[in-house]
């Protein structure tokens, strides 16, 4: 929390003068990006992450081997010409059920972040601004959530409501992203009205107040452009932690079930044979480290653009 809202603070500095003069035409986000583009860890997880999301997107440009066709002669098979990351207990290639995992956790991380920051910057929003009773019970609601940890909260309620074998893709991914989001929100509510309450009393909010602007218009061209830099930031951030929370559901065989195909099914799947062959247990493991590494590194370089202290 201190460093978002030393990027909150940050956000000030950005928002628009009265006065103008020879900053005028510069703004936080061009500060930031102009940081960006000199820093190679940005790039680095950039290309990374673009390359997650093809391979998610179109598996198909990597492998053409059906992820589900198991070839149980080849089981335990090492890396070799044809499977290129070997076979697993089932005789699944593992190269192409690795291609085709970055799929459903990619997905999962993209969507509960969509979802987290949607529910948790309307309800900062409404905290911060509105203040009084509002801000009150938003307070007191995610203080209930803050007591559940996002990990024990998801274990219950995939506990409680499982998988089974004939649940439709979709269904299986979205009780995974429902229960993350239910549990992942409150942060961002909390960091979004700490922003906002640091941004309301500036002079170019009171002025848009005193010249009859309405709340809403006040909120969308005012508070919520120069109250979203730490958001961004933690987002970002959060996106790796959900495709990690993700595996570690799959793992215990709660999260993404058969015939859903992800790095945490992967990984669950290969404790079987570990000892004998440990070739299944590293690719998955491997490519699901890049991907988080990938967002933290991301969001630690967003973090560092948008805070006045680095530069």
């Amino acid at each position: 929390m201190t460093e978002a809202s030393t990027i909150a603070v940050g956000a000030e500095a950005g928002a628009p003068t009265a006065g103008g003069g020879a900053d005028e035409g510069r703004s936080l986000a061009s500060d930031a990006w102009r940081q960006l583009k000199r820093n190679p860890i940005f790039w680095v997880s950039v290309t990374l992450i673009v390359l997650f999301i093809v391979m998610a997107a179109v598996p198909q440009l990597f492998t053409n081997v059906d992820p589900n066709a198991a070839v149980l002669k080849q089981a335990r098979e090492r890396p070799n010409a044809n499977a290129w990351f070997g076979r697993d207990i089932q005789g699944y290639d593992i190269y192409s059920r690795t291609i085709y995992g970055a799929r459903a956790s990619i997905l999962v991380g993209v969507l509960t972040t969509i979802v987290t920051v949607i529910i948790g910057v309307t309800m900062g929003v409404l905290a911060g601004y509105y203040g009084g009773w509002l801000d009150s019970l938003v307070s007191r609601v995610t203080d209930m959530f803050f007591a559940i940890p996002l990990l024990l909260g998801g274990i219950l309620f995939m506990s409680t409501f499982p998988n089974d074998e004939n649940s439709p893709y979709l269904v299986v991914v979205g009780k995974v992203v429902l229960v993350m989001a239910v549990f992942g929100w409150p942060s961002i509510a909390r960091l979004m009205r700490s922003s906002v309450l640091q941004v309301k009393p500036n002079d170019y909010v009171q002025a848009a107040r005193a010249l009859g602007a309405s709340p809403f218009r006040i909120i969308r061209a005012h508070v919520m452009p120069n109250a979203l830099a730490p958001v961004i930031v933690v987002s970002t951030i959060n996106l790796g932690v959900f495709i990690t929370v993700e595996a570690t559901l799959s793992f215990l065989g709660i999260g993404l079930t058969p015939p859903a195909v992800s790095w945490g099914v992967a990984i669950s799947d290969a404790l079987v044979a570990l000892r004998t062959t440990p070739h299944i247990l590293l690719f998955p493991s491997l490519f699901l480290s890049l991907a988080v590494l990938a967002f933290i590194m991301l969001g630690d370089a967003v973090r560092d653009a948008f805070d006045p202290k680095s530069r």
